[in-house]
Parts: C-alpha cells; sequence; structure tokens
C-alpha cells in the first residue's frame, strides 16, 4: 500500500526549531520530503515537522531532484497545529515565523548547532532547558534532571508544627486568644483560674492540629503508592537473546530509560513512543485526568524506532540515538523535538508521539517509551497547583470585628485608668498593670469559647449534609467551609461529566425534503436496506456512480439515504478496536464521531475495519456486503478549517470521491445552492444539537492527478510566513497553509453536492437545566470553563438552557491582533445582557493585554462560556474573578485536569464519575450529581451561613454583656480593676449555664427545606452578608450596652440595703436574660432549644447550693430576691421583645414572609 498524505486545510506555524544553516550554505526555499510509512496518522500528519510523505511518483522525482541539488539540507516545519498553544504569549504568537532545520555534517553531533537552548520559567521561577538526551545515558547526565517523585504533602516532620501554628495564629482572633492566656502566668495580671483561659485554647488547638496530621497522613499514603507502583524498565543488551528487563518503582525512573507499559498501566513520566506492539504503529491512551476528555486519543511511535522491533530499540545505544526535547511547558497541545539515529537520520517528534505522564495505556499493545521529563517537570505536574489552606470568609469577618473589639477593650481600659487619675504618672507600672489589668477582665468582650462554639457548629452542618437522604454519597472533605456554600456568586462549571455525561446520540438526520428524528430511524434503515438490495439485484445505480451534478430530484429517496449514510460511515477518524472479550468498540478524538459511526452500525452500515490506508464498510444485508475503499488523503479538523475531509477510491466502481463534512458557516458557500441548510441549521442549533452539514463530490482522474501534482508542490513550498494569519507577506508569498488551501478549494471544495445534515446530541446530567435555572435565580452567575471546541460548548450553553431563548452569543475566538480584541471587549461593554463565547487563546491575550478591561465586562455579563481552556487557566480565572470582585468563587468538576481550578476557588466541589476520583479528593465537598448543587447551596450552604452568623454576634454578645457589666462596676467603685465575677462563676457562665441555649441556635432555621428550594430568591437576600454586616454588628453591641448597663444600675437600686450580694443578685438576672435572649433569637422553637432551656435553668439552681462562696442560700430563697430579680430581667429584656415585634409588623424580613 502507498503512503498517504495527511493534508491540513489552514493553519498557523511555529518557529520552533531554532536552528541555523552550516558554514558556507545558502539558505533555500526548497525542501526535502522524506517519505516514512510509519510515521504518519490517520486523524493527522505524524511528521507535521519533517515533510509531509508522499507516494506519488511525481512528488518523488521532485524530491530526488531537490536531493541532487541541496545533498546535506533537510527543511523541517513546525507542527502547524502547534500554533494553537494555550500559554504562549501574545508576543511569541506574533513572532511566529517559519523556518528551516539543517541536517548538519554526519561527523559531529545534529543537535550541536542549536543557537541556544529554548528554555522557559515555572511559576516559582525554576528555569527549564532543553535538553538532549542519549539513549541509556550515563548516571551523572541523568542526576541533573528532577527524581521521579510525586509529592502532594503540605508538610514534613520539620515544617508540620511551625506552619500549622503560623496558619492558626496569623488571625488576631487566636493570637489574642494565646496572649490572653499567656498573660495569665504573670502574677500581676492573674484573674482567675488559668484553666479557664488555656482550656478552650488548647481544644481548639488539639483539634485543628490532629485534622492537618490525618489529612497530610492520607496525602502521604497516596503518595507512597503512587511511587511505589513498579514499572518494567528495558536496560541495554546482555549477551542474552532476550530483552534485559527489570522491576523499578516509579519514583526510580530516570529520563533517559527506556519504559514497558502495557494496557491499564499509569503513565509514570513524560515519554516518546517509540515502539508498539501494534503494526500500524498506533495505541490509544485515556487522558481524562489530565484534559478532562474522556475519549481515547491516538498516539503514534516514531516511524523509525517502530521499524527497529522492540529488540532492536533496546540495542540502540548512547552512541547511536538521541533524543532532542524542548524545555518543558505546560502546554499538553505541543511538543517540539526530534529523534537521531546517527550519523545523519533526523525524525520529527511532535505531541502525538509522546505520552503525558498520568495518562493510562488504553489499547491492548505493548509499548515502550523513552522517558523524557520527569517528576515536576511533566505536564501533569506543571498543571497542578500546590493547595492552600482554604479560610472561609466568615473567619474573616469575625477576625476583623475581633479588631474592633479589641481596639474598643483597650481604649475602655485607657479611659477607667485615666479617670481614676493615672496614679503614680502615666508610665509608671502602676498604670501599666492597671491597663493590662482591666484588658484581661474586659477579654470576655472577644470569648474564647466563640472559636469552639462556631467549630463545633462546622461540625455539625457537614454531619447534616453527610447524612442527607436527598443528597447520598455526599462526602464534606473540608468541615470548615459550610458556610462559604451560602454565600456563592459564581459557579464555573467544567463540562465535559459535569454537565454532560459526555454519551453523543444522532437525533435528526435532514436531507432537503425528508427529515429523520429519533422516532423515524426505522424508515432510515428500511430505505438503506432497499437501496443495498437494488444494487445487489442490479436493479438500481451503484450509489457512488452519482456524481456531484446529478440533480437529487432524479434519484429515488433510497438512494439518497444511502448517498448520506454511507458518506457519514466513511467520513471520520473513527478505528474499531477488539477488545480482550472479542467485543468491538470504536475509539476516536471526538465523541461526535463515535456517535455518528455507532448510529450507522444500527441502521445497517458498520464499520468493521480502518488502518491508515483502507476503510471496509459491512452492510447487514442478507449478502453482508462489505465495501472497500482505499484512503488516498485525509484533510483533519482544525479549529480554524472547521471542516474534516477525505478522499477514497471505492474499489468496486474505480471511482475518486471526496467527502466533506463540518459547520454550517464553512460548508455553506462550497456546497450547490439551496434554500433549506440555513433554516434547518438554525431551528437544530436552537434545540441544542451540534450540526455537521455532510457533502460530496466526485472527483475525475485527471482532476485528481492535476490536484495531486500542484499540491505537491504547496506542500513543499517554504514562501511565506504566513503564520495562518490569512496575510500575504511582504514579498507576497503564502504560507504554506495558504497555498495548500488554495489548492484544495480549487479542484474539490466547490459544487459538491449537498447530500444532508446531522443533529447529535449530547446528552446532559440529570436536571440540569432545572439546577442552572434555579442558579441564575438566586442570584449566581453561571460560567462554563471546558477543554473542548468552541462549537460543542456553544451548543451545550444552549442546551442546558445556560442561554435563554433569543439571547445573543457573542463569540470571540483565534483573536491575535490587540485592536479586533479592543473591539470586542467595546462592543460587549454596550451590551452586559448578551453571553460572551472565548477561546483560549484569545483569552490568553485579554489576561495579557485587558485584563481588568476584560474581568470588569465579563463579571458583569449574565453568562460566559471558555473554551479550549488550560488547567492552569482555569485556576486562573477562578483567582481573577475572586481579586477584582471579591465575591464566593465556587467551582465543580470532576477530572484530574479541574483540580487545580478546584483548588483555586473558595469552595471547590467534586464529581465521581466516569473520569475517576481525583477531583472528588482534592474537592471541599463531593457529589455525585450535579444536580445536589441546588439542596447543598439553597439549603445547607444557606442555613450553615444564617445560623453561623447568628451564633457568632450572640457569643460575642455573651461576652459583651457581662464585660459591661464589669466596666459599670469599676467605674462605680472608684475605677478599680478588680474582677466582680470569678472563678467558677466565669467557667460557669461561658459553660454550663449558656452554652447548650446558645449552641441551639445552629438548629435553627427560618423557612421549611421546601420553601428554601421553591424560592431561590431567598438565597439572594442572604448572599448579600448582612446577616454579620457592620450594622447588625453594633445593633448587637448596643443591645448589649443597653442590657449590661440595665442590669448593673438596676441590681445597685434595688438592692441598695443589700450591697454585699450583689454578685448573686446581678449573676442570676444575667444567666436569666441570656436564656430568655436566646428564646427571642430563634425563629423556631425546636425540642433541643426546649429542652437546653430547663436543663441549664435546672443546672443552675441546682448549682447555687453548691457554690456558698458566691450565693448565700437564705438570701437567694426569699420571695424579695425573686421578684426584684424579675423586675430587673423584664426591664433588660421586655423593651427588645417589643422591638422585635413592631418590627416584624413594619419590616418583615423576606423569609418571614413566606412562612
Amino acid at each position: 500500500m502507498p503512503d498517504i498524505p495527511l493534508r491540513a486545510f489552514r493553519n498557523k506555524q511555529n518557529a520552533k526549531a531554532g536552528y541555523e544553516l552550516l558554514a558556507g550554505e545558502n539558505p533555500s526555499p526548497s525542501t526535502i520530503d522524506t517519505p516514512n510509512e510509519n510515521n504518519t496518522g490517520m486523524n493527522r500528519s505524524v511528521s507535521r515537522v519533517a515533510a509531509v510523505a508522499n507516494a506519488n511518483a511525481e512528488r518523488s522525482r521532485t524530491n530526488r531532484a531537490r536531493r541532487a541539488k541541496h545533498p546535506q539540507r533537510l527543511y523541517v516545519d513546525d507542527d502547524p497545529e502547534e500554533a494553537i498553544g494555550l500559554l504562549e504569549s501574545s508576543r511569541e504568537r506574533e513572532e511566529e515565523v517559519e523556518e528551516g532545520m539543517m541536517l548538519p555534517d554526519s561527523s559531529k553531533p545534529p543537535l550541536s548547532r542549536l543557537k541556544k537552548p529554548p528554555t522557559s520559567k515555572s511559576p516559582k521561577g525554576t528555569l527549564y532547558t532543553s535538553r538532549i538526551i542519549p539513549f541509556h545515558p550515563l548516571p551523572s547526565l541523568q542526576s541533573k534532571y528532577p527524581p521521579n517523585i510525586i509529592r502532594n504533602q503540605k508538610y514534613s516532620i520539620i515544617t508540620f508544627f511551625p506552619k500549622v501554628f503560623y496558619e492558626q495564629f496569623k488571625f488576631f482572633f487566636n493570637l489574642y486568644f494565646l496572649l490572653v492566656a499567656l498573660s495569665q502566668f504573670v502574677p500581676a495580671l492573674k484573674i482567675g483560674f488559668i484553666a479557664t483561659y488555656i482550656a478552650p485554647l488548647a481544644f481548639v488547638l488539639c483539634i485543628t492540629i490532629g485534622k492537618e496530621a490525618y489529612d497530610d497522613y492520607k496525602r502521604n499514603l497516596r503518595d507512597r503508592e503512587a511511587n511505589g507502583q513498579k514499572y518494567i524498565v528495558v536496560d541495554p543488551p546482555s549477551i542474552s537473546p532476550h530483552l534485559s528487563t527489570r522491576a523499578l518503582p516509579s519514583s526510580s525512573l530516570l529520563v533517559g530509560q527506556l519504559v514497558r507499559l502495557q494496557k491499564n498501566d499509569r503513565v509514570p513520566a513524560d515519554m516518546v513512543l517509540l515502539w508498539t506492539s501494534d503494526p500500524s504503529g498506533t495505541c490509544f491512551v485515556r487522558t481524562d485526568q489530565l484534559d478532562g476528555e474522556t475519549d481515547w486519543k491516538m498516539r503514534l511511535s516514531v516511524g523509525e524506532t517502530q521499524g527497529l522491533g522492540e529488540e532492536g530499540v533496546a540495542k540502540l545505544g548512547s552512541g547511536e540515538a538521541e533524543i532532542y526535547a524542548d524545555a518543558p511547558t505546560k502546554d499538553i497541545h505541543t511538543f517540539i523535538g526530534t529523534l537521531t539515529l546517527h550519523p545523519s537520520h533526523v525524525s520529527p517528534l511532535t505531541a502525538e508521539n509522546v505520552l503525558w505522564a498520568n495518562t493510562v495505556l488504553a489499547s491492548s499493545a505493548t509499548i515502550i517509551g523513552f522517558i523524557i521529563y520527569t517528576g515536576p517537570e511533566t505536564r501533569a505536574v506543571m498543571n497542578t497547583s500546590t493547595a492552600g489552606t482554604k479560610v472561609g470568609l466568615l473567619e474573616v469577618e469575625v477576625n476583623g470585628l475581633a479588631k474592633i473589639l479589641c481596639t474598643t477593650t483597650f481604649l475602655l481600659s485607657l479611659i477607667l485608668v485615666a479617670l481614676n487619675g493615672f496614679r503614680g504618672g502615666v508610665f509608671t507600672t502602676h498604670t501599666v498593670v492597671s491597663v493590662f489589668r482591666f484588658l484581661i477582665l474586659f477579654s470576655s468582650i472577644i470569648p474564647i469559647s466563640l472559636r469552639v462554639n462556631l467549630d463545633l457548629g462546622k461540625s455539625l452542618y457537614s454531619h447534616q449534609i453527610m447524612t442527607d437522604s436527598t443528597i447520598p454519597g455526599t462526602i464534606v472533605r473540608t468541615s470548615t467551609l459550610p458556610e462559604e456554600l451560602g454565600r456563592v456568586e459564581y459557579l464555573l462549571s467544567d463540562k465535559t461529566g459535569t454537565l454532560t455525561r459526555n454519551e453523543m446520540e444522532m437525533r435528526r438526520l435532514h436531507m432537503g425534503t425528508m427529515s429523520y428524528g429519533q422516532d423515524s430511524m426505522d424508515e432510515v434503515a428500511r430505505q438503506l436496506a432497499l437501496a443495498f438490495a437494488s444494487a445487489n439485484n442490479g436493479n438500481g445505480h451503484h450509489a457512488n456512480t452519482i456524481g456531484g451534478g446529478a440533480g437529487r430530484g432524479r434519484r429515488d429517496m433510497s438512494s439518497r439515504v444511502r448517498d448520506v449514510v454511507q458518506s457519514l460511515a466513511l467520513c471520520h477518524n473513527v478505528t474499531p478496536v477488539t477488545n480482550d472479550d472479542g467485543s468491538v468498540t470504536y475509539q476516536a478524538s471526538s465523541p461526535d464521531e463515535v456517535a455518528i459511526v455507532t448510529w450507522t452500525q444500527t441502521i445497517g452500515l458498520t464499520l468493521v475495519y480502518r488502518d491508515r490506508t483502507k476503510i471496509v464498510l459491512r452492510a447487514e444485508d442478507p449478502a453482508r456486503t462489505l465495501l472497500t475503499f482505499t484512503i488516498l488523503a485525509i484533510f483533519p479538523f482544525t479549529s480554524t478549517s472547521k471542516r474534516m475531509g477525505i478522499v477514497l477510491l471505492d474499489h468496486s466502481t474505480s471511482d475518486i470521491l471526496f467527502l466533506l463534512k463540518g459547520a454550517d458557516t464553512v460548508m455553506a458557500p462550497l456546497v450547490q445552492r439551496n434554500d433549506w441548510l440555513e433554516e434547518e441549521t438554525g431551528n437544530m442549533g436552537r434545540e441544542g444539537l451540534r450540526t455537521l452539514v455532510v457533502a460530496r463530490k466526485k472527483v475525475g482522474k485527471e482532476v485528481w492527478a492535476a490536484f495531486e501534482s500542484e499540491y505537491a508542490v504547496a506542500s513543499t513550498s517554504v514562501g511565506g510566513t504566513g503564520g495562518g494569519s490569512g496575510d500575504a507577506t511582504t514579498d507576497g508569498a503564502v504560507s504554506r497553509a495558504e497555498a495548500q488551501a488554495q489548492v484544495i478549494a480549487k479542484y474539490l471544495e466547490k459544487d459538491m453536492e449537498l447530500l444532508g445534515l446531522t443533529g447529535v446530541e449530547d446528552r446532559l446530567q440529570d436536571e440540569v437545566r432545572s439546577t442552572l435555572e434555579l442558579m441564575r435565580n438566586a442570584g449566581v452567575k453561571v460560567w462554563m470553563l471546558t477543554g473542548d471546541k468552541v462549537e460543542t460548548a456553544r451548543c451545550i450553553a444552549i442546551s442546558t438552557k445556560m442561554v435563554s431563548r433569543g439571547q445573543y452569543i457573542h463569540e470571540v475566538s483565534k483573536v491575535t491582533s490587540p485592536t479586533t480584541l479592543k473591539s470586542h471587549l467595546d462592543f460587549l461593554q454596550n451590551k452586559l445582557d448578551s453571553c460572551l463565547v472565548i477561546d483560549g487563546e484569545s483569552l490568553q491575550l485579554c489576561l495579557s493585554l485587558y485584563k481588568n478591561e476584560f474581568i470588569e465586562i465579563a463579571t458583569k455579563l449574565s453568562a460566559v462560556v471558555a473554551c479550549r481552556c488550560s488547567p492552569t487557566q482555569k485556576a486562573d480565572i477562578a483567582k481573577l474573578i475572586r481579586a477584582y470582585t471579591g465575591k464566593r468563587v465556587c467551582c465543580i468538576g470532576d477530572g484530574g485536569n479541574d483540580v487545580s481550578m478546584i483548588q483555586a476557588a473558595d469552595v471547590g466541589i467534586g464529581l465521581v464519575g466516569k473520569e475517576g476520583r481525583q477531583a472528588s479528593l482534592a474537592a471541599d465537598f463531593s457529589l455525585t450529581q450535579f444536580s445536589h448543587l441546588i439542596p447543598l447551596l439553597l439549603w445547607h450552604g444557606r442555613l450553615s451561613y444564617l445560623r453561623s452568623s447568628t451564633l457568632a454576634q450572640f457569643v460575642i454578645h455573651r461576652g459583651l454583656i457581662i464585660s459591661i457589666i464589669q466596666a459599670v462596676f469599676s467605674a462605680i467603685f472608684y475605677f478599680a480593676p478588680i474582677a466582680l465575677y470569678q472563678g467558677w462563676l466565669m467557667v460557669g457562665y461561658a459553660t454550663v449555664y449558656t452554652m447548650m441555649p446558645v449552641f441551639s441556635l445552629v438548629l435553627d432555621r427560618d423557612v421549611s427545606r421546601e420553601t428554601a428550594l421553591v424560592y431561590p430568591e431567598l438565597y439572594k437576600e442572604l448572599v448579600k452578608g448582612r446577616v454579620l454586616g457592620y450594622k447588625s454588628f453594633f445593633e448587637w453591641v448596643m443591645i448589649s450596652v443597653y442590657q449590661g448597663a440595665a442590669i448593673m444600675i438596676m441590681s445597685l437600686v434595688l438592692f441598695e440595703n443589700e450591697f454585699l450580694h450583689i454578685v448573686s443578685i446581678s449573676f442570676t438576672a444575667l444567666v436569666l436574660n441570656e436564656l430568655i435572649m436566646v428564646a427571642l433569637e430563634i425563629t423556631t422553637w425546636h425540642t433541643y432549644m426546649i429542652i437546653s432551656e430547663i436543663v441549664t435553668l435546672f443546672f443552675y439552681i441546682i448549682s447555687i447550693a453548691f457554690l456558698p462562696e458566691y450565693f448565700d442560700l437564705s438570701f437567694v430563697i426569699t420571695l424579695g430576691f425573686a421578684w426584684k430579680v424579675a423586675v430587673i430581667v423584664a426591664i433588660s429584656a421586655l423593651p427588645l421583645w417589643i422591638v422585635k415585634v413592631v418590627k416584624s409588623r413594619v419590616a418583615p424580613a423576606a423569609s418571614s414572609k413566606l412562612i
């Protein structure tokens, strides 16, 4: 079989080779093409960097002539599709030019003529350089590269305690508690029991340290499992005729080693595919943990090493072969390298020859790979961000309130000392000690029990989430963030596996006069069977004999059905793969193509064989007719061309057929005039279907010969830099890709017969539409970040109702000019009700040139869809929204490529799905379905934030009121820093006397679950953050000041003759006041609250008898004590109850209107 040249419609070319001419040679625009049978791919050219292989005789003569003219020269083109690199800077994109690579003298190393080794930098500043790696390198060379160790731990034995303590005490809240606790070891400052200050802080620290230690231990176990996985390393050959192999753990693998992998093995490091047991030189890998796509990707071995065989590859020594690899980068779509077989043969390497770490070998073939990058230099690690410690906004807000209260405490202490006259002077020891003693007396203003109560509340919320029967399988992995679920304003979602199931299904076939839906596919099968029966009986024309000029009215419906179905069964990049159990599955880089080929099988036309040169179909008729076609050329789909073509030779008729399918926008000008295509594509698009226009043309042998001859010249031209921009160069020449596209358009892409229009549906996850609608009603803006194509993402945005019916969609793709980009932003500024669809390349340019303008406009839009995003771009978008808006960002995904985004969000949610558990394990919350977001956010998140806000303010009120009582007491009694309540009274006040009733606030609910889910607007109200805002805080401060002053002053007024009993009088009134305040604050009384109030009151009454140093029992049991305490409590609490009733009538809360 001749080699099949793979064409490209149009693409950009990068100048990344970096080679210079040998001394004395003059540059020439000629190129030398090296045919290479095993290095040509089905979907795209494997030898993109080298000249395209061709079996055409005319082209061979041209090559021989050029070799004679320039015997030492070989020009090598960069991969056109590698120019799509998502992370390259805009300056690099503007400087893309096509360069040549010289084949050096055989007496010198072929890679020694690099002008300067290309370098790249990591975010941490590490400088990465390119490398030349010989086969079986010396240990001294291998030691220059990092070890292949996976490390996800946050701590080491040495750094654990310093880092944990820093994370805890970097907050003023905890630092204040620590300083107060340490002050009790100073005799002059000691007030009460040391345990009352030390125990709560120690309790909180022990829980935090234990949790961090356990989490890091689990991370260590996972790392050890990955690093300890054994792999077969192929050593240099020995005397034995068999391969010399040994098993090594993943962490011991080194650059330059040959690794042998089999089916389902995880690729341990980035490696070049040298050999595969599949005769075609191909293998399939699963890349879902790297790019989020569940479809298998085909990788191709290097042709030269594939021909050597397994033993031949193992025998290559350091003096016989070496590999040049470009500097490590994050871009998983790009790789520039060469394989040199001494003395003078250089083979280009692209991303299709490389297996990235953390992918999985899916095919049954055995492979041998050459390690080029290890450990932190692998693409998988470079695209993974380090997990940081997440802190909820509630913690930050409470920390800010603590600073205000501390400042207030200091000023109050200073005022009291000043009112006492600064005895002995302003800066004397007595003054300083007095100020600090007042500070400690008022330290209950910031009660240390606040942290304990909040942490216990978080644990309770986490337990309620995990035990909710309506969202089974939900796991809370970060128990410190439940309140954040109630404050989300931006939801960033992955597409594949998150919004969709990645299960494609053919839903519609339109042929102009006939339209077949899902319920009428049986009719398509019947018409197809009739066509094959007619052809076999000799009663009709063979379908392929009908040329592009034949009018569709002159053919019956069965022939037209056969035309379109057969074209769909042939025009694709699908490969049938036989599994171990004998079953056959279809694999391709596009799930759309798999869906269409599967559909053709169900209606009676099966793809049974496919290699680089041949396609065989089987008609499911009684004769089981086999249809064989030779592949003459393939034009792969690119994001620029938006179409895919194939040229075939039909063995049964010897006809040459050109089949083309693509987006309607590019196909409409190429097909014959019609009156239905535009209307039907619009109809299918509104239904969220992914449309493909299918066309065909019969090519005469003379036309094909002329095309091949002219295309050969275009394929060997090096006339212009072009870069795929479409602009002519200064000397009038055009780029090679443009020259090829012009030839294709001249001979093939015109006057094509329109066969039909297909509509494919990507099945959505359950209840996705209703979930996104409720999110929007709740005030949450939804962004979709995906690595998929622009067209695909656009269809999903429509089908999920992320874009409302009739809403304008503004697309920004393939933008490389700052001026063009600025015009797009100006347009969006005036049309904020539209949906923005932007690709990764344009997005990177936005972030480089107009970061602030872009994020300002994008955050105002109703929806944003970012396509072709790398994992780090997803994380950068999340960080940018957080930094610019200050709002809470929630990210949800299900693949390993979503981990960086999940970790960069305020709240990261991972779905357990087809792409594994990597996202679930890295997330703060793990769900099993996307629709579970609604109860998680609108119910659990809302309640958690509402409850914790109320709890925090009430605990502050509880501490503030007792400090006001202390301040009034000190002011009345000559500003003396003497504690009114000491010892067990302070311990009891923070624990048994108030803790149970106060903690019952975490079980409060303002509305029922059904109401919260039916009215998502309630979530929007809470997101505003008014529950724990400065207004509500100062309201509680005023309440505390009023009640504290009322209790102390009324105690002195009513009991002026029993002044010695002031402690028992005021403390009893204080405890009763707090119990009443809990009852007033709770919206819905529940069993736990009632029981806690009764039990607490019972404990207090009983404890009076056991604390004679504070309570005179003979005085407490008198009637006068009882009614006077009742009066004090009524004066402190009754006005607040009246205010609450009036407020509920005049300005009721939104939730109260629904009860």
